[in-house]
């Protein structure tokens, strides 16, 4: 695997591969790798003929900056799961090859609806950070396919409006499986955060959206959050469920029933005394 830590360098590679007819599939990280993230490794790989995984935790997409300095750095570990994967290069910038001119700190994108809700209320200037990041790295790295953990599905859609209807770049938006462990948490880099009381009541979550899921053909969806909402509030270490959510899959609107749009999805972020967690389970597919 070849690692580079300079955009012009990356670029140089992936335009030597596409001068071969190389096809191009991209995994932008925040690095602390697990099974997640490898499985858009391996996807890529499946797909596309040269995979290409960037590493680079986004200052801009931080509202926090308690959030950004608590965040996982684990680079050495990552390069090394990632070598393992088969991943062809890994991009490792550093801030000023990312924000290298003030129009790229200062960029603004339409997203509309879809940013102010759930994520983009709880979390204000989050996605136009994303937005920022995801902009420069599809300069660096003009894929051909562009992998996105369904884990983060708001994220994933407001991707999609930046790649197709912002951007218009001739990029597929490829949204993959969460991965779970065993017990059903979501697999996600802010995991190592949970003490051992938080990460056996986090599986609360996952079984709310089960419940979730094999009721909703049954109950008002009114009915459904408050039954869910019950659920992970049997956590005792819980400090705020800051949303439960049944929404249209296609644009997070939201629905009065489960028969009011194609695909239907609930969504849900709670917080504990360590980490923030979200999850989201499709209800019924579009």
């Amino acid at each position: 695997m070849q690692v580079f830590y300079r955009a012009h360098e990356m670029t140089a590679f992936v335009a030597a591969m596409q001068t071969q007819g190389h096809s191009v599939g991209f995994v932008p990280t925040m690095g602390a790798l697990h099974g997640g993230h490898i499985s858009l490794v391996e996807r890529s790989l499946a797909e596309c003929d040269t995979t290409v995984c960037s590493i680079y935790v986004n200052p801009a997409q931080f509202n926090d900056p308690a959030d950004l300095a608590r965040y996982p750095r684990t680079i050495e570990a990552d390069l090394a799961l990632l070598e393992k994967a088969g991943c062809d290069a890994a991009f490792v910038p550093d801030d000023g090859d990312i924000y290298n001119s003030v129009a790229s700190r200062d960029r603004q994108f339409p997203f509309g609806y879809p940013e102010e809700v759930l994520e983009g209320d709880h979390r204000p200037g989050h996605f136009q950070g994303v937005g920022k990041v995801v902009d420069r790295l599809l300069e660096i790295v003009p894929c051909k396919k562009l992998y996105l953990g369904s884990k983060d599905y708001q994220q994933y859609l407001i991707i999609r409006k930046l790649v197709h209807d912002i951007l218009r770049l001739p990029i597929a938006v490829v949204p993959c499986p969460i991965v779970r462990e065993a017990d059903g948490l979501a697999m996600s880099s802010r995991n190592v955060r949970l003490d051992a009381i938080d990460r056996r009541e986090s599986t609360l979550i996952y079984r709310a959206l089960c419940w979730t899921r094999d009721n909703a053909e049954m109950l008002p969806l009114q009915e459904l959050k408050a039954g869910a909402e019950a659920i992970i509030r049997q956590a005792s270490m819980l400090e705020e469920i800051e949303y439960f959510e049944i929404c249209d899959a296609a644009n997070l609107l939201p629905v009065k029933s489960i028969d009011d749009a194609a695909g239907v999805i609930a969504l849900v972020a709670a917080r504990f005394p360590h980490v923030r967690l979200i999850d989201n389970m499709m209800l019924k597919e579009g």
